[in-house]
């Protein structure tokens, strides 16, 4: 009988790839786990939790879900995000075991999911993820302030609810509501380019934008999730609203500040975070001419905030744990000294790009940085956890992504990269809290 146990860290990475890579039999393996997996025969083994005293590795995977599910079975993307939301949630589980990341991070298409409900037009591709259709927007300047309040109980929202509803019963772990902050909804249903016209030209406009969706979406929204789900916590993401895309100061004054509108007199409030701006550098750069319009928003008002006042603002949204993103190009040294000082939790983020196969040109090379690489984010993890106050649990029964965490992995993921990555993790010595001198090796 087959079991999802003699695929621990690194064999299933290896079966991975060589599905991968179509070697003889990898395909028939992969269909015989996933049969078993979407049986239920490893529920008992999802029940599991990462170890406390160790640092641990988390990942987004629902885009190498989608491939394996579309290559396996024909399942294509409506499908799979909207429909049997155990297979969706087991599915998930069975490749986070594969690639050996142990602790379980539920995510979907986001920002097509927060937009989708108000009925913006969508593109469902047969084996990708969807998205808005960026030549159809549903809003502009002058009728954004009709949108009004979708129905929860129905599409998108019931599929999410019914998702949460099978992560907690097969993992035990809090619903997390994932949907996209006030100016990423905007930049979804009202156009990137017209936005960042306006985040130059009117800003009374974009803020007020920003807070009719907060009033009358994300805020009703999240009122329903944790009327839902009263253990619940709820993700902003908003990766638009970024430092790299308007500049720090909008990114604190519109994106940053729609949110805080957003939770004021919320009681859950404090259950509720934004982990993904990416940029950090930008606060720390000189002001020069762009070439592109998109870019020319990124250095308004770079002068005006810094890489401290960034962190400030930012903490003020995320409250929960200090993130460090590839795209931040900030050394890990800053996140994790800002780490201890607030007493929070560290989490270092691997991009994308960083272990996309098909962008990689010498593989050797990019192997010797990232063990370096992965060392040092590891080594920061672990003296962040060692000098902060944790629950016993260290957090690993929380939903949120901790410690080193791969921030998108899909079907064109470089496994190899993943893999050396995970060695780190792996090979690092159990946390003793409280004791400086400890280090990984």
């Amino acid at each position: 009988m087959i079991k999802i146990e003699d695929y621990a860290f690194p064999k299933g990475l290896h079966l991975l790839k060589r599905w991968q890579e179509d070697e003889a039999g990898a395909k028939q393996e992969m269909a015989n786990l996933f049969d078993a997996t979407l049986a239920g025969e490893f529920d008992s083994n999802f029940a599991v939790l990462a170890p406390p005293d160790r640092v641990n590795s988390t990942a987004s995977v629902h885009m190498l879900g989608l491939a394996v599910l579309h290559d396996l079975y024909g399942v294509e993307s409506w499908d799979y995000y909207n429909t049997d939301p155990y297979r969706y949630v087991r599915a998930n589980l069975a490749i986070s075991r594969l690639l050996g990341v142990n602790k379980y991070y539920n995510t979907w298409a986001l920002y097509a999911f927060t937009c989708e409900p108000l009925g913006q037009v969508m593109m469902y591709p047969d084996k990708f993820p969807p998205g808005a259709d960026p030549d159809a927007t549903l809003i502009n300047r002058d009728n954004w302030h009709e949108l009004e309040t979708p129905d929860f109980t129905t599409g998108v929202p019931k599929a999410i609810d019914d998702i949460l509803r099978a992560v907690e019963d097969l993992t035990g772990m809090a619903p997390l509501l994932n949907i996209a902050a006030p100016y990423s909804l905007a930049a979804d249903i009202y156009g990137q380019e017209p936005l960042l016209a306006d985040v130059v030209n009117d800003t009374d406009n974009v803020n007020a934008l920003l807070d009719h969706l907060g009033d009358k979406v994300l805020g009703p929204w999240m009122d329903h999730h944790f009327e839902t789900f009263p253990n619940g916590w709820v993700e902003l993401s908003d990766a638009s609203g970024s430092p790299f895309f308007i500049g720090p100061e909008n990114c604190k004054n519109m994106s940053i500040r729609s949110i805080r509108h957003m939770l004021r007199d919320k009681p859950y409030a404090d259950r509720v975070f934004d982990n993904n701006y990416r940029g950090d550098f930008v606060s720390e750069v000189k002001k020069k001419a762009r070439s592109s319009r998109r870019k020319s928003a990124a250095t308004v008002g770079v002068h005006k905030v810094g890489l401290l006042e960034l962190t400030e603002a930012k903490v003020g949204v995320n409250p929960v744990f200090i993130m460090r993103l590839e795209a931040d190009k900030v050394d890990i040294s800053f996140y994790e000294q800002q780490a201890i000082q607030r007493n929070l939790p560290l989490t270092s983020g691997i991009g994308s790009p960083q272990i996309d196969r098909n962008s990689i040109e010498d593989l050797d090379a990019t192997k010797a940085a990232f063990t370096e690489e992965a060392r040092s984010f590891v080594q920061a993890v672990k003296r962040v956890c060692e000098n902060i106050d944790l629950p016993d649990d260290n957090h690993v029964s929380a939903p949120w992504p901790s410690h080193i965490y791969f921030e998108d992995v899909n079907g064109q993921s470089q496994f190899e990269l993943v893999e050396i990555i995970l060695n780190e993790v792996y090979q690092c010595e159990p946390i003793i809290r409280r004791n400086k001198s400890e280090v990984c090796n």
